[in-house]
């Protein structure tokens, strides 16, 4: 098989995102992080003035109720380490990568590869790739199976070595054997 991917920079970059980003609000309203407080810090360029943060509390915005488990109104700090855990062990879907993949500062590459691979890569085909996926994922794969086919249409079509032309009844291997003399 090919070269092998890791995906824990994917995931780690993500987790330090959402971990940043959750700091910086917390500290930033006394009343914790509420949709409330969400929706001012996006429109307070003081607050968060990066696209980093941006991105990662417009994702806890757009998904506050499913990351506020005991609907408390507050995002809480293990509400966030849950949802860190649950991405690490479930996987992250397509947008997720989409999203939050680009603004944790991630290699380029790493991302377009697991995008552009991603039904491949996801084995289970539950629309999520795990680190575990993305590590048994050969990105030369393809390349690889291209390779053994070209091998074996080679074997097969031994005739590619021959001298086909009217001229010459011989094969090119046939100057291993010629006369000194004659060459």
């Amino acid at each position: 098989m090919g070269k092998r991917l890791d995906g824990t920079s994917l995931f780690t970059g993500i987790n330090s995102g959402f971990i940043n980003s959750y700091s910086l609000l917390n500290s930033m309203y006394e009343d914790g992080v509420t949709l409330e407080n969400l929706a001012n810090a996006a429109t307070n360029t003081n607050y968060i003035s990066s696209a980093y943060g941006t991105t990662f509390s417009s994702y806890l915005m757009n998904n506050f109720g499913t990351v506020d488990k005991n609907g408390d109104g507050t995002i809480s700090a293990d509400e966030v380490q849950n949802l860190m855990g649950q991405m690490a062990a479930q996987g992250l879907t397509r947008e997720q990568i989409i999203s939050l993949g680009g603004a944790s500062g991630l290699s380029g590459s790493l991302q377009e590869t697991v995008l552009s691979h991603f039904d491949d890569i996801d084995k289970n085909h539950d629309g999520k790739v795990t680190n575990q996926e993305i590590q048994a994922y050969g990105v030369d794969s393809e390349l690889e199976k291209q390779k053994v086919a070209d091998r074996n249409r080679i074997v097969n079509n031994m005739s590619m070595f021959y001298d086909t032309g009217a001229d010459y009844e011989g094969s090119m291997l046939d100057y291993r054997y010629l006369d000194e003399d004659e060459g």
